[in-house]
């Protein structure tokens, strides 16, 4: 049995992080506390001395944890092949790191320089020959896009990616459509789609996943607001309210072309839900959160934000109350704290 913290360790917590088998929480004081499976970064021991103070964030992999300091370092632990190790390029992480991101096996960390450091798995993070240069300089935002790839935009409006080709990670297909104007990019597991200032949107990757958007193409040329993803598809999001879907989902293009209106998207394992502009709720996809039946008289007004989590969502209505629905296993069902959720 895994021990977790006393409760009085606990006290004055501001930002918690999970791998798949650990968490670790920042104290007000820049602490860190850490229980869960020793393997997947509960067991920070190694380098408690590091996180007594000072601590700003912390983010994960699915088995280890990264913690940014206040002086521009990077303190890491956890299962050493998916990020736990930095001894490699420690000297690098010493200072000057400004922000830290991590897909289920490596971290890259983007320095004040605008410089762009990875660690972990080569497999999610490695970076070519080719791709080196471009991260070398003018970086100012980086973000995994799928489970084993990143990527990294630029000042010049440009993005790069790397990690595997077989998870988005290899943009080289589409790269002269991503030398300037990306305002956002996001990816399913194995795909990635990237929204240019124009209102248009590219894509690459694994084709069933959404790679491929060739079927609806003329759709993506224009009026796109925002894109979002479950594992499986992606849907734009249209100024008009509109939206346009694609990927391994045949079902969900005939579902949603009539649908409008729409303000909001959130995405799941393999389903979606959409806020509309009344503040009702319309799901589709598969039935763990792709079917809100159960909850429908709930969700047909005062809706404001819709979270998703891998087979479940919870809504935030107007007054402070949460719906939730999906597989109970994954938090669609919170009857056993459902007169802690009726406001607030």
């Amino acid at each position: 049995m895994i021990a977790s913290p006393s409760l009085h360790l606990l006290g004055g917590v501001v930002q918690g992080c999970a791998t798949s088998g650990a968490f670790a929480v920042i104290k007000n004081n820049g602490s860190v506390v850490t229980w869960g499976h020793p393997d997947m970064g509960g067991d920070s021991s190694a380098v408690a001395s590091l996180l007594t103070e000072g601590v700003v964030q912390i983010v994960a992999t699915d088995a280890a944890f990264a913690a940014i300091k206040d002086d521009g370092s990077v303190v890491t632990w956890g299962q050493w092949n998916r990020g736990g190790d930095s001894t490699a390029i420690a000297t690098l992480l010493a200072e000057g790191v400004v922000q830290v991101c991590g897909n289920t096996r490596a971290f890259a960390a983007r320095k004040s320089n605008g410089s762009v450091v990875t660690w972990g798995d080569t497999f999610s993070s490695g970076i070519s020959s080719a791709i080196a240069p471009l991260l070398a300089t003018g970086v100012v935002h980086i973000c995994a896009t799928s489970v084993n790839a990143f990527a990294a935009f630029k000042a010049n409006g440009s993005l790069v990616t790397w990690g595997s080709q077989f998870f988005g990670g290899d943009s080289s297909k589409v790269a002269p459509l991503l030398t300037e104007g990306v305002v956002q990019v996001c990816g399913t597991n194995t795909a990635c789609a990237a929204l240019l200032i124009d209102g248009s949107v590219v894509t690459w990757g694994d084709d069933e996943e959404g790679g491929d958007s060739s079927q609806v193409t003329t759709l993506l040329t224009e009026g796109v607001v925002e894109v979002y993803s479950n594992y499986y598809a992606f849907v734009a999001l249209k100024a008009d309210g509109s939206v346009v879907t694609w990927g391994e989902t045949s079902w969900t293009r005939q579902y949603t072309k009539h649908l409008s209106d729409v303000v909001q998207v959130c995405g799941s394992g393999g389903a979606f839900a959409a806020i509309k502009s009344g503040g009702s709720v319309v799901t589709w996809g598969d039935d763990w959160g792709g079917d809100s039946s159960e909850v429908a008289a709930l969700l047909t007004e005062g809706v404001v934000q819709i979270c998703g989590g891998e087979m479940a969502f919870a809504a935030i209505k107007a007054d402070g109350s949460v719906v939730s629905w999906g597989d109970s296993r994954f938090g669609g069902d919170s009857s056993a704290v459902a007169s802690l959720l009726t406001e607030g």
